[in-house]
C-alpha cells in the first residue's frame, strides 16, 4: 500500500479559506464549532484539485476524522490571547486566524468547552447563512466530504 503525504498548506492558502464559528444549544450542553473550507478556485494557478490537496494536507495534519466516525480528539489547538483566536492547524510556522468567532463562542470555549473542527472538501459559498452552512454540512456528509475532530484551548 502506497502512503501518501500531503504537505500542510502555508498562509497564502489558509488567506483564501472560508471559516466560520457558531455555537448549538443541546441536551448535552453547548456544542462549539469551527469550520473551515473552501471557496473554490479563484486565484491564479488554483485548481479543485490544488484546493483539495490543501485541504487534505490540513486534514491530515490535524488528524481529523470523516464525520460519519466516532469524532477524534486531536489535542489542545485552540489559541486564545486577547481579542485574537487562532487554529494551530499543523503548519510548523503559522496559524490559522479564526475571524470574529462571537462572545459566548470565545467564552465557551475559554472555560474549556471542546470545539468541533469541520473541514469540508466540496466547495463552500463565502457568505452563506446558517441554514446554507448547515445543508453544506449534510450533503458533505452524506458524500464522505466532511471531516472532524474535537480540540480545546491550548494552556488552561
Amino acid at each position: 500500500m502506497e502512503m501518501t503525504i500531503r504537505a500542510v498548506p502555508g498562509p497564502g492558502f489558509v488567506a483564501g479559506t472560508v471559516v466560520t464559528t457558531w455555537l448549538d444549544a443541546t441536551s448535552a450542553g453547548p456544542v462549539a464549532w469551527l469550520l473551515v473550507g473552501h471557496p473554490g478556485p479563484r486565484r491564479p494557478g488554483e485548481t479543485t484539485d490544488s484546493i483539495g490537496t490543501a485541504l487534505l494536507g490540513m486534514v491530515d495534519a490535524l488528524q481529523l476524522s470523516p464525520a460519519t466516525e466516532r469524532v477524534p480528539f486531536i489535542g489542545d489547538r485552540l489559541i486564545l490571547r486577547g481579542r485574537i483566536t487562532a487554529l494551530d492547524y499543523g503548519h510548523p510556522e503559522y496559524v490559522l486566524r479564526v475571524p470574529a468567532p462571537g462572545d459566548r463562542w470565545r467564552e465557551h470555549v475559554a472555560r474549556g468547552g471542546n470545539v468541533c473542527v469541520v473541514i469540508g472538501l466540496d466547495p463552500i459559498p463565502p457568505g452563506a447563512a446558517q441554514d446554507g452552512v448547515d445543508a453544506y454540512l449534510r450533503q458533505g456528509i452524506a458524500r464522505g466530504l466532511v471531516m472532524m475532530g474535537a480540540t480545546r484551548v491550548r494552556g488552561r
